[in-house]
């Protein structure tokens, strides 16, 4: 067979939601419209929590871009880094360390993706609620599927990325 009708489709239906806007707040104010203000509420297991510090805490990413993609979220809802007060950045920046440390004891990583979107203009997908990205990297996560069929494979359920994540903190 020629053409695309050639090529075996691998389907992730669970992204569509992503894309087409789901769980995202309709606006940037608090509350149960925000789901980083939502899932502090709920049992770790069930919020995809790692771990909860005093002022911040560490979920995996419901959209990942790789395997143990998590966020750092403070508990206050704020959209921009220079809204933190000093003690949160502090919290803020350890709890990416220990994030990276955590996820190299269980899954080896050669490198990691860091960084935060700021509004929507600059690709925040939550814009109302600062995050930060950890995702890790592995030499070749970026192959044919990714590149070819705009696909991610992901190789564990995200309830086991985050027992095996929450054990090793």
């Amino acid at each position: 067979m020629a053409g695309a009708s050639a090529w075996e489709r691998l389907w992730t239906p669970h992204r569509i939601a992503y894309i087409k806007g789901e769980n995202r707040p309709p606006h940037t104010q608090a509350g149960d419209d925000c789901p980083f203000c939502r899932v502090p509420g709920l049992p770790d297991d069930e919020a995809l929590i790692v771990y909860r510090g005093e002022l911040c805490f560490v979920v995996l990413n419901l959209y990942p871009y790789n395997p143990g993609h998590m966020l750092i979220c403070p508990y206050r809802h704020i959209a921009d880094y220079t809204e933190l007060a000093d003690p949160e950045v502090t919290e803020f920046s350890r709890l990416t360390q220990r994030a990276m440390t955590a996820m190299r004891s269980v899954a080896g990583p050669q490198g990691f993706n860091i960084g935060m979107n700021q509004g929507s203009i600059g690709g925040a997908g939550i814009a109302g609620h600062l995050h930060q990205h950890v995702v890790p990297r592995w030499g070749g996560d970026t192959n044919f599927i990714t590149v070819v069929g705009g696909t991610k494979t992901m190789p564990t359920l995200l309830e086991e990325t985050r027992e095996l994540l929450a054990a090793a903190w």
